[in-house]
């Protein structure tokens, strides 16, 4: 029951990017920057965090590539690319300081910057996007870290006890 509500979340984080969270920012707001919400990438994050990097992996390439065909962005798979490889590297790092919220919210800071810059390289590649790194780094990817930050922060109690919660169980699966 518990690892079913990673994919109900995931879902309904899915649906709630395209739909409710523009309306969240202001428009003042979203004439000087460009935000970008990543809320699948932050669960995923945790996952990765948590529970383990094949996991992170396997979320990040399926939603990923969920959000690439239901938004259809200009070039399919970066999304999936973006999000299975930020996960995988969550789960790379070392498990004894994930206990402490900086840390956390550090790494989920870091992990939305890797993917801001993986989605602009990639872009940028293809002449997707014409801009500039210093301005895409300060209109769009420095306030996308820092809403998505604000999120991370928001459901970090619920998340770590439900990434306890799948820890347990697969303790005890494995007995």
């Amino acid at each position: 029951m518990v690892r079913n509500s990673l994919w109900l979340i995931l879902l309904s984080l899915l649906i709630l990017e395209g739909s409710l969270i523009h309306w969240l920012i202001p428009d003042s707001w979203q004439q000087s920057v460009r935000i970008s919400s990543n809320f699948m990438l932050i669960i995923i994050l945790y996952i990765g965090l948590y529970l383990n990097r094949h996991s992170a992996l396997l979320y990040g390439l399926g939603f990923g590539l969920l959000h690439d065909f239901v938004y259809f962005g200009h070039i399919l798979g970066v999304y999936s690319f973006g999000f299975g490889l930020v996960g995988y590297i969550a789960g790379l790092l070392p498990r004894r300081q994930t206990n402490l919220i900086f840390t956390t919210l550090m790494t989920m800071g870091v992990g939305v910057l890797i993917f801001e810059i993986i989605k602009f390289g990639i872009n940028r590649l293809f002449n997707i996007v014409t801009v500039n790194f210093q301005f895409a780094f300060t209109h769009i990817m420095l306030p996308s870290v820092l809403f998505n930050m604000l999120f991370a922060l928001a459901v970090y109690i619920p998340m770590r006890k439900l990434m306890e919660a799948l820890q347990g169980q697969g303790s005890r699966a494995e007995h």
